[in-house]
């Protein structure tokens, strides 16, 4: 299997990113991996997408660290997408801010290009291009979300912040990794943190979940279902006891997660459209017995959970892909993108 990923910037990649280990899972089952900088995509004369990009070395290296370091001083080589049966989008939009706001949709314009060229393309990059905020969660079921208004107006937040008890959770429309997020339980600082926010665009006012002090659970879902390897599932409880943040790389930590009969319910209510849209891996993130967001783009944790629970997650997520080249194979190339990207057999 010839496989290309997606990153913001080959330079910027770290052994701790779960495309870093997902990638070098690939080439452990000698597949041929590409690493490319969604800056260094291009259409081609013939119609096709072309890139320049790192071809990963298959040399065994002692860690992570030292395999994306090696990526890092190899020498790029031009592709089309005649060199790939399978390209996973890894870049994450919401990291691409001021001069490299064109880089936002790059990843998922090029995505339906290779498409068209019959390469299959994880996760669908129609969909994601209409996930591309979080208004795309407002379409599951409202039993599974928080109470929620998106505005710009101050005082339709101030208005729900009232409703609310004077305890809200603001954060941007259009974000990821818990950047600016706040939680909100003074009137004094209402004003001064939707303006801020305001900046960047709509507000998400959120209802406080009581249970946030516990951290959330981020659980990893393929094909629609809970990834998990003989009843171990891709899923781990991040705390953060000074921030109301949980992601790791502010400062959280990852724990055990206990899988509830609620966790998998909920689980269970968002696979279907997961599913239709053709979302072959995504991130949900629980508290309580809600679910707080979805990370469609580049789900991450998965070296936690790896190390929490022992199995190897990032292999099954390779075997998965090799199972869809498998039926692609054998259709001759004829089943839909978003049908074949979450296919389960």
């Amino acid at each position: 299997m010839k496989i290309g990923f997606i990153v913001n910037q080959i330079e910027t990649e770290i052994g701790g990113y779960s495309t870093t280990l997902i990638s070098s899972a690939a080439v452990r089952r000698d597949h041929d991996v590409y690493i490319i900088s969604v800056g260094e995509l291009s259409y081609l004369e013939d119609g096709k997408m072309g890139a320049i990009a790192v071809k990963a070395p298959t040399t065994k290296f002692r860690s992570l660290d030292k395999y994306i370091e090696a990526i890092q001083h190899t020498e790029r080589v031009h592709i089309s997408t005649d060199d790939l049966d399978v390209l996973f989008l890894r870049n994450d939009p919401c990291e691409e801010y001021g001069d490299r706001a064109w880089a936002q949709t790059a990843g998922m314009v090029f995505g339906q290009i290779a498409m068209a060229n019959g390469v299959l393309v994880v996760n669908d990059p129609y969909s994601l291009m209409s996930s591309f905020n979080k208004m795309y969660f407002q379409h599951f079921p409202e039993s599974i979300r928080p109470r929620t208004i998106i505005s710009r107006d101050s005082d339709e937040i101030k208005e729900f912040y009232t409703k609310e008890k004077k305890k809200v959770v603001l954060k941007p429309l259009q974000g990821s990794g818990g950047k600016d997020v706040f939680l909100v339980d003074n009137d004094k600082n209402l004003n001064q943190i939707v303006e801020t926010i305001n900046r960047y665009g709509f507000v998400i006012a959120q209802e406080y979940l009581p249970a946030a002090k516990n951290g959330d659970i981020r659980v990893i879902m393929m094909n629609g279902k809970m990834l998990e390897i003989k009843g171990k599932y891709a899923a781990v409880n991040r705390v953060n006891k000074d921030d109301i943040r949980s992601n790791l790389h502010t400062g959280g930590s990852a724990l055990q997660a206990e899988i509830t009969d609620e966790v998998r319910k909920l689980c269970d209510i968002v696979g279907p459209k997961l599913i239709r849209d053709g979302m072959f891996l995504a991130g949900i993130d629980i508290v309580g017995d809600k679910i707080m967001e979805l990370n469609l783009d580049s789900p991450g944790a998965i070296n936690a959970m790896q190390n929490l629970q022992g199995v190897d997650f990032a292999t099954a997520i390779i075997e998965a892909l090799e199972r869809k080249m498998m039926f692609q194979k054998h259709y001759d190339g004829k089943l839909p993108n978003a049908f074949l990207a979450t296919l389960d057999l």
